[in-house]
């Protein structure tokens, strides 16, 4: 039987960057499980869409979630994206202790 889940690849770095705001994509490829490759282009993806906001802090980047907007898929247009984000423990606060700074 293959592996899945509920939460699509998108909405899982989504999620991520929202807890971490300064992770590295290498981290999330580590933590989700895909490739560094793969992260950066849906990390481009939520940006073209307006889904995230990047800020360059030194070497660093840190992402902004706009979690006013609404869910993609028609059948939850109704739905914000930080109500999807609170539903999966997201405070609105930055939860990964020692965010921003190397491990």
């Amino acid at each position: 039987m293959a592996n899945w889940t509920f939460i699509t690849n998108h909405a899982a770095i989504l999620i991520y960057l929202a807890k971490d705001p300064t992770v590295t994509a290498r981290q999330v490829a580590l933590e989700i499980g895909i490739t560094e490759r793969a992260v950066r282009t849906i990390i481009a993806d939520l940006e073209a869409e307006g889904y995230i906001v990047k800020a360059k802090e030194g070497r660093r980047v840190r992402y902004s979630v706009k979690a006013d907007l609404p869910l993609r898929h028609s059948m939850q247009q109704h739905v914000q994206v930080g109500k999807l984000l609170k539903l999966v423990g997201w405070t609105g606060k930055p939860t990964r202790k020692g965010s921003g700074k190397k491990s």
